[in-house]
């Protein structure tokens, strides 16, 4: 039986993860710097992620699908790497797939000389735990930002020490990329500080050691509609602000990739060229990365 099915291009996938939390099936992850299509049984083939890819590296082709074939889908996989076959198992394991899951073990174990990669370290790791730093991959699919975690915090309090209140460094209202307007008096001649609504509360230094000094818009990557006129204002803060410098603020989820995306496409628009700083932030509230490109 013939259906239609997702395909993705990996030479012009960017792996900026903006299709991954538009496919409700929970077949996409970004994994190893490319989105991939780890479980062809979830696909429904309706390509609600398409028009999410920046890159039109995702299209729909009509092809043999059905019956579902795991043994065929590990034999496609295996050459992409150890990580997209964890992936693909976990998500037949959370999908109650258990017949498939066992299947796909058995062709791992039975092609062991075939593998750049040891299968008994794939079974730990799908049924064993998720190590800290990368504890908000999601078993499931979707978005690895949607992982429910809890977050520990080392014993450090000094009951009796003085809380001091910080003050707060934000020079301008509304923030927000849908209420602001990019030719304002406060955004001109600044350095910009566009962040991931998340960002300030993961951060406790958001105030003194990132914001401080500098204009300020807020956005989500994942949830905000109308996307397309952050691009327009951006561009707008650039040529008609002429802000001197951006530095976009993210959170370590895959999904928040795409307002550094945004950023991209508006330079790309701009008449002039501004610095771009990157800052990657982490659930426990550290800089996990932190470069200009």
């Amino acid at each position: 039986m013939k259906r239609e099915i997702l395909k993705i291009d990996e030479e012009l996938c960017n792996g900026c993860g903006r299709c991954v939390p538009n496919c409700h099936e929970g077949a996409l992850q970004v994994i190893d710097g490319k989105v991939r299509l780890i479980s062809e049984l979830m696909c429904d083939g309706l390509g609600a992620c398409i028009g999410h890819c920046p890159e039109g590296a995702i299209t729909i082709e009509k092809r043999e699908a059905e019956p579902y074939n795991e043994t065929r889908v590990m034999e496609q996989m295996k050459n992409k790497g150890k990580n997209t076959v964890v992936a693909h198992l976990r998500h037949l394991k959370h999908h109650g797939e258990t017949g498939l899951m066992l299947e796909g073990v058995t062709y791992l174990k039975e092609h062991r000389s075939e593998l750049n990669f040891n299968p008994e370290e794939v079974i730990l790791e799908v049924h064993g735990q998720i190590s800290p730093q990368h504890h908000y991959s999601h078993e499931g699919g979707g978005c690895p930002g949607s992982k429910a975690m809890s977050i520990e915090k080392s014993g450090t309090e000094n009951k009796n020490a003085q809380v001091q209140a910080q003050t707060s460094e934000l020079r301008h209202w509304p923030v927000q990329m849908h209420l602001i307007n990019p030719e304002a008096s406060c955004f001109k001649g600044t350095d910009l500080l566009l962040a991931a609504d998340c960002v300030a509360f993961s951060m406790g230094n958001f105030h003194s050691a990132h914001l401080k000094g500098k204009s300020l818009a807020i956005a989500c990557p994942k949830l905000d509609q109308g996307t397309n006129s952050y691009v327009e204002k951006l561009t707008a803060m650039i040529d008609v602000a002429k802000v001197n410098t951006i530095t976009v603020m993210m959170m370590e989820v895959p999904c928040c990739g795409g307002l550094l995306e945004m950023v991209k496409a508006a330079q790309a628009n701009a008449s002039r060229k501004v610095p771009v700083k990157k800052i990657i932030a982490g659930i426990n509230g550290e800089v996990l990365q932190e470069e200009w490109i």
